[in-house]
């Protein structure tokens, strides 16, 4: 067929993995194109805005052009399908039990044979965790997904229903993806999942699939994506001595206030929190560490927020992803009455400038300092790279052809409040 496509991406590392496999998958007969006849939305549902988004965008795109197909799948196919399915600018609804079959979908669609608009079922029953993705043809860092599914069912998140139960991927397969990687230019490899912490196959944890990875490849950069406090255990933080280890973390916390924490159904105590954030500042000396945030969560008490805000504020950490909690229907936490408006934005406020400040502080820090930079695209005339411990660096001038080099920061570039904070540099070689 000779059709085009283009897959807009909402959320998170896992879906951008997805997207990779998605295009991946279509690749054989339909071809990537900015000006593609069908679009497909890969969703998110971490918040019901998440999923108005997506419909605001199929409108935008049905504007512009009214006889392209716009396919909505992902995670907000899954649980917000009847709402998906209402909208007249969302041709196809593919929920992730179906997301394996979006190409004969769209065969089947141009061929007249389809009879449905909406494809979904149990995605408790699905067993598979699709590998294969992760592939971007624009950048030289992969996401590859080891584990898929959550069985945490924490009171604010819907995303179990979303992804189902946990699984993995084997070892061994995922050693061969690896390599497979490698031998196709990746220099960076970001191990990602719903839940990477639950990772196992068969007695192997998550410790013995970094541990693998180390001794059985020898791609030059590993990064973790989100982690929680009890899973930092001592054994994966002395993996981190391999410089191979990206010294980067996204510790998942959510509130640093035991009853909170136990009002969100989270395994782990404020106590535990402090412990992991201290245990990576000895351990990972000079790591980068961000952290998800909620800002008022229906139970957190104007106490109770203050001692999260006290205890963040003496921690070692880096910088902070602050979510002003949102009800999301079909969650436990939906139940309790949600706090006012204005005390959501003025919790989120207080903590997105602790964070500001802390970023800003950190980053002035590294200036003098050389590090290890990927190159990640061009921009503007100027090149954007990203080091091992997560600072993102723009240069005037490019890397060596490999997209990998020395570089020596030499300032710090902030846009107003830091959110798009970028460290000069120049390169050494």
């Amino acid at each position: 067929m000779n059709l085009t496509f283009k897959i807009h991406t909402f959320g998170c590392k896992v879906n951008s993995y997805d997207s990779g496999l998605i295009e991946k998958r279509l690749a054989p007969e339909f071809h990537l194109s900015d000006e593609p006849r069908i679009h497909i939305l890969n969703t998110c549902a971490v918040t019901h805005e998440a999923t108005l988004e997506a419909g605001r965008l199929a409108r935008r795109l049905k504007v512009r052009d009214p006889f392209c197909l716009v396919v909505a799948t992902g995670c907000a196919a899954q649980v917000d399908t009847e709402e998906l399915a209402r909208q007249k600018a969302i041709d196809l609804v593919v929920a992730n039990s179906h997301k394996t079959e979006l190409q004969q979908i769209l065969k089947s669609y141009y061929n007249g044979d389809l009879k449905e608009r909406v494809f979904k079922s149990n995605i408790f029953k699905k067993e598979d965790v699709e590998p294969g993705g992760g592939v971007d043809s624009l950048h030289t860092r992969s996401f590859l997904k080891i584990q898929d599914g959550c069985n945490s069912f924490c009171t604010f998140c819907v995303i179990p229903f979303a992804r189902g139960k946990s699984r993995s991927i084997p070892v061994k397969d995922l050693v061969a993806r690896v390599r497979e990687l490698e031998q196709n230019g990746v220099k960076e490899i970001v191990l990602t999942g719903v839940h990477i912490g639950d990772y196992e196959d068969g007695q192997l944890r998550l410790e013995d699939l970094v541990e693998t990875l180390l001794a059985k490849t020898t791609i030059s950069r590993f990064r973790l994506s989100s982690l929680e406090p009890p899973e930092l255990s001592d054994r994966l933080l002395a993996l981190y001595q391999s410089e191979r280890m990206c010294p980067h973390f996204h510790m998942s916390i959510q509130s640093a206030e035991t009853d909170v924490l136990r009002k969100m159904k989270r395994q782990y105590t404020a106590q535990q929190v402090e412990s992991a954030l201290n245990a990576i500042s000895a351990k990972v000396p000079g790591a980068f560490v961000g952290m998800d945030v909620i800002a008022g969560f229906p139970t957190e008490t104007d106490e109770q927020f203050e001692e999260t805000h006290a205890r963040l504020s003496r921690l070692p950490w880096t910088r902070l992803h602050v979510f002003p909690y949102s009800p999301r229907p079909g969650t436990y936490a939906a139940r309790f009455p949600a706090l006012h408006p204005s005390i959501l934005k003025q919790r989120a406020q207080r903590l997105r400038t602790l964070s500001n400040q802390r970023l800003l502080e950190q980053a002035t820090k590294q200036v003098g300092k050389k590090k290890s930079a990927l190159q990640l695209r061009s921009r503007n005339g100027s090149f954007v790279s990203l080091t091992k411990d997560f600072w993102t660096v723009e240069m005037p001038h490019g890397f060596p052809s490999d997209g990998e080099g020395l570089v020596l920061i030499t300032g710090v570039n902030s846009a107003g409040n830091n959110l798009d904070l970028r460290l000069e540099a120049q390169v050494l070689g």
